[in-house]
């Protein structure tokens, strides 16, 4: 073989490894790319969680669940294909304590962007320390924030056979803690709803299913900027 013959073959076999070289590498990064999309997937498809933290008036006292304003909520998320799913951590009774109680559980188990804060009811119906249920509130908000979670807070009122001096120092307290921590709040979750007949049951305490879509109406205002 001639000196140019050899120059030549060597170049061309230098020529076919680097091709070789350079497919074997496009498949590498073909592989490694998938293994990231895989990975990824999931937890794109998963989407946000919102946590609704309430007591009754959440967990749809008295009515099919189906038909409460959190599912609800859950539905119209559905329909606008937003991503998130809604967790409803909401039980019959519950006070502010022990929403407190058991939301560092449930912070751990479902790791929120959103905690609908719907407590405080209970407290007031039981005439509890205004001092006591301001300070479970702040709790839920601070431990909610600490998790990255941003936060709303669903607001009550009382009946007026409570007296003017504690309904007001009682529903001041939502407003106060917005302020404070820079959160978002809904005046009055019953607004439209607690007083009226038609909406509620006969209780005079838990709204109809008739009422739960304007719950719903009150909350997403406040709610939708959040998500």
């Amino acid at each position: 073989m001639s000196f140019s013959a050899g120059l030549s073959h060597l170049v061309n076999n230098s020529a076919s490894r680097g091709f070789r070289e350079l497919w074997l590498l496009r498949g590498y990064l073909l592989q490694f790319l998938l293994l990231v999309i895989v990975q990824i997937a999931p937890a794109q498809a998963q989407g946000g969680v919102i946590l609704v933290l309430g007591d009754s008036l959440s967990s749809a006292y008295g009515l099919d669940v189906k038909a409460g304003w959190v599912q609800l909520l859950q539905n119209r998320l559905d329909k606008q294909n937003a991503a998130y799913r809604v967790v409803n951590a909401s039980i019959s009774g519950d006070t502010t304590n022990g929403g407190a109680a058991r939301l560092p559980s449930a912070l751990e188990k479902h790791a929120p962007d959103v905690v609908v804060i719907e407590l405080g009811g209970n407290d007031g119906l039981r005439g509890l320390p205004l001092t006591v249920t301001r300070a479970n509130l702040e709790r839920i908000i601070v431990d909610s924030q600490t998790a990255g979670a941003r936060v709303l807070l669903l607001g009550m009122r009382l009946p007026p056979n409570y007296g003017p001096a504690y309904n007001d120092a009682f529903h001041a307290i939502y407003e106060q803690l917005a302020n404070q921590y820079q959160v978002g709040r809904v005046p009055f979750l019953l607004d439209g709803v607690g007083g009226v007949d038609e909406m509620m049951q006969d209780d005079s305490i838990h709204p109809r299913a008739e009422a739960q879509p304007t719950m719903l109406d009150n909350v997403w205002p406040h709610l939708q900027p959040l998500l």
